[in-house]
């Protein structure tokens, strides 16, 4: 295959599928390459439709599999399973380290597509308190972007993916262009009556999605089958494959290599420029050299730092675009806990259709006008309301014809609501390279370094106080409140370590996301982030990634590179 390249994008992902077609749309010959398998649209989702009784082990799984090779992608439960699993990658073939005394879950998924067939579809904008927050309370380096330089490039974005949600004229989370929203069922419906009258400033609404309800280009609107992580046939959510990648092949301009890792981005000492990237297969350990005018780095938060870290060479000792002392630095991930589930009174007499893939959101109302509680910042809540089903009978005593009439119809109204709270700045939050430990290729291993700060541990308590405030004005019957914060890596929200900033003494990348010290080579994943708001960050990601690749076109074409 053709070696020279204009632009090398590095990862498939979410972002990378982005920086892929925004590059070939602009006249780039481009090369995507991606360390796992292939996997086509529509015929690569092996096992979308088998029911249970078509799999071993009827959905749940090998046990003794999963223990031996997916001993850490199996705590996702939410989207873990038999149907999943070949989605994430084999934890026995693909090690890493933390710290001693740390705990980090890194879910990760090596595919064409990458995370993007796994995704919890959420979209949120940020505001521009979110924005201005590290200036705002000197946690961090400050932004140098805001709201106002984004908002275009949202716009961008969902008009391309496709995002259901509903207008609601909040400052804290600004509105987009959306699809028609889901709706909320009865129970979600009564609380959010009785919550917005109980507690004025505060709303519950249905999660801005990407999962389209109507039909967006040959994408077919959601079916509400719940089954997502599956992949999708009907492209009825946004991903690489239904999405970013067949309109960069439509270029004609996309060059796609899978089964293949980036060992090193290559630099010329004399001019400071990146010139391409050596890889390694990852099936014949075959070594290959490209070479391209722009590098776009996005195989994902950790992978990024690493890969910066491992292309150290006598002008960069310390990793590539790292004379700010910066790069691994300021890891953070959102805090987590399960704040409080409760039943539901009153809406008995009311059920449903379908499993919508969706659930609701009440939007950060904490600091948001000063300084109001005893920690920084703020969280917000995700969750939902569902009513039960036979499966709650594992939980009855009884068996036979009594135990099955019991179960004949729907359960009880049961609500929960889970916080995300905002992950301060923290320089010994940090991805570094293993000294000896090495993969199977023979790569040093990923070592983290990750604790959760008492600022956050502080956001869950106020959680936990408030989610049981609101559902028992809600006429809810809490059931339990947690304020544990779970794991690092555990919100799968991993952000940081390439951090953007002004200064090139105390960042890696700029406002346009082009790092400091090699001015063709560029980070729009997460670790270009430098705080993380308390909104899941994906849409962020591609809005940047879509800003990052207009601005490094107009430079490249005016030899400002």
């Amino acid at each position: 295959m053709d070696t020279q390249f204009d632009a090398i994008v590095v990862g498939s992902g979410i972002t990378g599928g982005w920086a892929a077609k925004e590059l070939t749309q602009r006249g780039l010959k481009v090369l995507m390459i991606e360390r796992g398998r292939m996997i086509e649209h529509q015929s690569g989702y092996t096992k979308e439709t088998l029911a249970p009784w078509e799999l071993p082990f009827h959905g749940r799984g090998d046990a003794a599999l999963f223990a031996r090779d997916y001993a850490v992608q199996s705590q996702q439960k939410l989207f873990f399973n038999e149907w999943t699993q070949d989605h994430w990658v084999n934890d026995r073939e693909n090690l890493y380290q933390t710290a001693p005394g740390d705990t980090f879950i890194w879910f990760r998924g090596y595919q064409l597509g990458g995370k993007s067939l796994l995704w919890g579809r959420q979209c949120y904008r940020w505001a521009d308190i979110d924005f201005a927050a590290n200036k705002t309370d000197g946690h961090g380096v400050d932004w140098p972007i805001r709201y106002k330089d984004v908002a275009p490039w949202y716009d961008h974005v969902e008009d391309f993916i496709g995002v259901s949600g509903s207008v609601e004229g909040l400052d804290v989370l600004p509105d987009g262009k959306f699809l028609p929203p889901m709706k909320l069922n009865a129970a979600e419906r009564l609380i959010k009556a009785k919550l917005e009258g109980e507690f004025p400033g505060r709303k519950l609404i249905i999660g801005r999605s990407a999962n389209i309800t109507q039909q967006v280009g040959d994408r077919s609107p959601c079916q509400y089958r719940g089954i997502c992580a599956r992949g999708c046939s009907y492209g009825a959510y946004f991903s690489t494959q239904s999405s970013t990648l067949p309109a960069a092949q439509a270029t004609g301009r996309l060059t796609l290599l899978t089964d293949t890792i980036v060992e090193q981005v290559l630099t010329d000492s004399a001019t400071g420029r990146a010139t391409g990237v050596r890889t390694r297969g990852t099936k014949d350990a075959g070594r290959q050299t490209f070479t391209g005018k722009l590098i776009f780095l996005n195989a994902g938060t950790i992978n990024t730092v690493a890969l910066l870290l491992r292309s150290r060479c006598d002008h960069a000792p310390a990793g590539l675009a790292n004379s700010s002392g910066t790069l691994g630095h300021y890891l953070m991930d959102h805090g987590q806990a399960s704040s409080a589930l409760g039943l539901v009174q009153g809406v008995d007499d009311r059920t449903y259709w379908g499993n919508r893939p969706n659930g609701i959101v009440v939007p950060r109302f904490r600091n948001l006008h000063g300084q109001e509680a005893d920690f920084l910042r703020g969280y917000s809540y995700q969750g939902g309301a569902l009513r039960r089903g036979w499966n709650r009978g594992g939980e009855s005593e009884g068996f036979g014809a009594s135990l099955k009439n019991r179960l004949d119809g729907p359960g009880e109204w049961i609500v929960t609501l889970g916080a995300f709270a905002e992950c301060l700045p923290d320089a010994a939050n940090r991805i570094t390279l293993h000294p000896t430990a090495v993969d199977s290729l023979g790569m040093p291993q990923v070592e983290i370094a990750f604790k959760h700060g008492d600022n956050t541990r502080r956001a869950l308590q106020d959680a936990a106080v408030e989610a049981s405030r609101m559902l028992q004005a809600a006429g809810v019957r809490v059931l339990a409140t947690s304020a544990d914060v779970q794991p690092g890596g555990t919100a799968i929200h991993e952000m940081g370590g390439a951090r953007m900033g002004a200064d090139p003494a105390s960042a890696v990348v700029n406002g346009w996301n082009q790092t400091h010290d090699v001015p063709n080579l560029f980070i729009t994943d997460g670790a270009c982030m430098s705080s993380t708001a308390c909104q899941n960050p994906s849409l962020t990601y591609m809005a940047l990634t879509a800003r990052a690749c207009d601005y490094a076109v107009k430079r490249l074409k005016a030899a400002a590179l």
